[in-house]
């Protein structure tokens, strides 16, 4: 081509256009204008309704996995809160039952030993206070140890009461607690008194019956006058029970045809299982009369007595 026919002027692409700060000032002065015109006349107000409607499925697509992670994350936290909160009120739960509990045991045995401080002043012979530590280990036995022994002024044989009626013997002594043997022991009998008739008779005790033990009168004729629901209290007569502590009420009798003597079967009135405190009494001796001096014999004129 010659070079005659060559456009002289610069290609569109190197053309110079208006400044770049002309342009800034009339596209500042443009967005004053419409700021201006839509605060007084509002009439930008209409685009820009038909621009939100135009994007609100949009922006509802696009908001809708932030609110279900949202969601999702407030159900789990409320989940751990809810697992949380039921965890400390079931441990709240147990320390008021376990409260509660204490608190009627401590009122079960406050009411208890004002029943034996009553008793104590009742009673015509010395005694102490004294708490089961324990029950002896041998399954062939009805025997407590109480924490009271012989530094403590208790002797061998005497009786031993809860707030209720008489609950055993002490059987054996230690320097700081005594082996107590329980009415209910097989090998433990104790002199009886039916209030009702006056009739005396002798207590075995009978750890094969219902309940956890009883006692059962031996050797009582068939036709003897004895009913069911009688009082039985200590008479005093073997010297170590002092007379009239209430002991245990009669609730079977037996008479059998066959055999001479009817089996009677008793209920103590001490509680014989799961007994806390109890009461010692002094030895019956101490509270005896001396026994009288012998006479002087008297000799005849002969020398002879």
């Amino acid at each position: 081509m010659p070079l005659g026919t060559l456009e002289r002027s610069a290609p569109p692409f190197f053309k110079q256009g208006p400044s770049a700060l002309s342009r800034l000032a009339a596209f500042s002065a443009l967005a004053l204008f419409l700021m201006v015109a839509d605060t007084r006349f509002q009439i930008t107000g209409p685009v820009r309704q038909a621009l939100g409607a135009a994007l609100y499925p949009l922006q509802w697509v696009m908001f809708k996995p932030v609110e279900f992670a949202r969601q999702g994350s407030g159900y789990f936290q409320s989940l751990q809160d809810a697992q949380a909160a039921a965890d400390a009120a079931s441990q709240k739960l147990v320390a008021v039952a376990q409260q509660a509990h204490q608190a009627e045991q401590l009122a079960q045995e406050n009411i208890r030993l004002r029943k034996l401080l009553s008793l104590r002043d009742r009673l015509q012979t010395p005694a102490q206070a004294a708490q089961v530590i324990y029950d002896t280990p041998d399954p062939y036995t009805r025997r407590v140890v109480i924490d009271q022994g012989q530094m403590h002024g208790v002797e061998q044989g005497v009786p031993v009461m809860d707030e209720s009626g008489v609950l055993g013997q002490v059987t054996r002594v230690f320097p700081l607690v005594s082996e107590v043997t329980l009415l209910v022991d097989r090998e433990q009998a104790i002199p009886v008194l039916n209030v009702r008739t006056g009739a005396r008779a002798v207590a075995y005790g009978d750890p094969t019956a219902e309940h956890g033990g009883g006692i059962e009168l031996r050797f009582i004729q068939a036709n003897a006058d004895i009913r069911e629901d009688d009082l039985l209290t200590t008479s005093g007569v073997d010297g170590v029970y002092p007379p009239g502590l209430p002991v245990a009420r009669v609730a079977h009798v037996e008479r059998r045809a066959d055999s001479a003597f009817a089996r009677i079967y008793c209920k103590p009135l001490a509680q014989v299982q799961g007994v806390r405190h109890v009461m010692v009494l002094k030895p019956l001796g101490e509270n005896l009369p001396p026994r009288p001096e012998p006479a002087p014999v008297v000799q005849n004129k002969r020398g002879r007595k």
